[in-house]
C-alpha cells in the first residue's frame, strides 16, 4: 500500500526530478554496495555495473552479495530502483510518442539546413516530394500546410501546420536556411466550395511569394502557375524560375501525338526512378570549349545537353565555356558520381 501511493506519487512528480533522483539513486547505489562489500565489487563502476543489470531485472549473477547488509541492500534496490527505473522509462516513452505527434501536428520548429520547402499540399506536391526523396538520399524537405495534420508521412519529410504567407509560419520552417522552396498552386476554397478560377488560385500562390521574397530575399523560389498569363503578376517579385503545368501537359500530349513515346523519354529525364538522367555538373579547369567538354564526357559515357538553359551546345562545340557555366549532361546515376568526383552513397 506504502509503495504504491509513494509510486503513484512520483509519476505525477516533474520528469526532471524523476531523472535527478532515479541519477541519484543508481549513482549513490553504485558506491555504497562497492562500500558495503568492496572485496566482492572491487571498484565503484562493478557496483554501477551490478546495480544497472539489477534494476534492468537482466541479472548476469557476475557480482552478488554475500553478506546479509549487502543482500539487504540488493532488497531496497529491487523495491525502490526497479520502480524508479520503469517510471524513467515510461516518462521516455511519453516524451517520444509526444514528440512524434506534434511533429505530425505541424507544431514543432524545424532546425535543419540545406533543406526544400514546399508550400502548399497538392498533387504535383506530392509528386514533387517523392521525386526529392528519390534524388537525395539525405535531403529533407518541410511541407507547409493548413491540414490538421500532415498528408504525407516520411522520416525526412517535416510538417508545418500554419498559413505560408505569415512571417513566424515561414520561419518555424527555418526557410531562412533552406536550399529552395516551391510554391505549389493549390484550390482554394471559399466558404466550403472550391475556387477553380486560375487568376484566384495564382494569386494564392502570387500572394505566398511575395512574404518570402519580403522577409527571406536570398532564398531561391520556384513557383507553379496555372496560367501563362498571370506571369505578369509577379514583375515585383524576384521569383528565381517559373513552371507553367498546363502548358508542360499541353505541349507533352502534342508532342507525344506526332512522335510516340516522347512522353516516356522526358519522363525518365525527369525522374531518378528510370535510367538516365539529368545532371549538373562542374567545369573542368582542362575545358576550353564545349567540343573538349563534349568529347571528354562522351568518353566518359555522359552526354553533354546545355549550358543553363541553351541546348544548342551542338551548334556552338568551338566557343569557349565561360567561367558561370552551368553544365547538364545525360548519364548513369553511377557515371555521374564519377565525373563530379563523388562517391555514389
Amino acid at each position: 500500500m506504502f509503495f504504491n501511493k509513494f509510486f503513484e506519487r512520483l509519476i505525477n512528480v516533474n520528469t526532471a526530478v524523476i531523472f535527478l533522483i532515479t541519477a541519484l539513486v543508481i549513482g549513490g547505489s553504485s558506491f555504497a554496495i562497492y562500500y558495503i562489500e568492496p572485496e566482492e565489487f572491487g571498484n565503484p563502476f562493478n557496483g554501477f555495473w551490478w546495480v544497472m543489470t539489477s534494476v534492468t531485472t537482466v541479472g548476469f549473477g557476475d557480482y552478488v552479495p554475500d553478506t546479509v547488509p549487502g543482500k539487504l541492500y540488493g532488497v531496497f534496490l529491487y523495491l525502490v530502483g526497479i520502480g524508479l527505473i520503469s517510471i524513467v522509462i515510461s516518462k521516455i516513452i511519453d516524451f517520444m510518442y509526444v514528440y512524434n505527434r506534434r511533429k505530425e501536428l505541424g507544431k514543432l520548429v524545424y532546425n535543419g539546413r540545406e533543406h526544400i520547402v514546399i508550400a502548399d499540399w497538392s498533387k504535383h506536391a506530392k509528386i514533387a516530394i517523392q521525386e526529392i526523396l528519390n534524388t537525395e538520399k539525405n535531403i529533407e524537405i518541410v511541407l507547409i500546410d493548413q491540414f490538421e495534420e500532415t498528408p504525407y508521412h516520411h522520416d525526412r519529410l517535416f510538417y508545418v501546420r500554419g498559413n505560408p504567407v505569415e512571417k513566424e509560419v515561414l520561419e518555424q520552417a527555418n526557410i531562412n536556411e533552406a536550399r529552395a522552396v516551391f510554391i505549389f498552386p493549390n484550390e482554394i476554397t471559399i466558404s466550403g466550395e472550391y475556387i477553380h478560377d486560375p487568376s484566384y488560385i495564382d494569386g494564392k500562390s502570387l500572394l505566398i511569394a511575395t512574404s518570402i521574397q519580403r522577409h527571406f530575399k536570398d532564398i531561391y523560389t520556384i513557383v507553379e502557375v496555372k496560367e501563362r498569363n498571370n506571369i505578369h503578376n509577379f514583375t515585383h517579385v524576384e521569383v528565381d524560375e517559373f513552371i507553367v503545368s498546363s502548358e508542360m501537359i499541353s505541349q507533352l500530349a502534342v508532342r507525344s501525338a506526332f512522335s510516340r513515346g516522347t512522353s516516356r523519354i522526358v519522363s525518365q529525364l525527369l525522374s531518378k526512378r528510370h535510367g538516365e538522367d539529368l545532371y549538373e555538373i562542374p567545369k573542368r579547369p582542362s575545358w576550353r570549349t564545349y567540343r573538349e567538354a563534349y568529347m571528354d564526357l562522351l568518353e566518359e559515357g555522359a552526354t553533354l545537353v546545355s549550358d543553363h538553359d541553351d541546348l544548342n551546345i551542338n551548334h556552338k562545340l568551338d566557343e569557349h565555356i565561360p567561367e558561370d557555366a552551368q553544365l547538364f549532361v545525360i548519364c548513369h546515376e553511377d557515371t555521374y558520381h564519377k565525373i563530379s568526383g563523388k562517391e555514389a552513397k
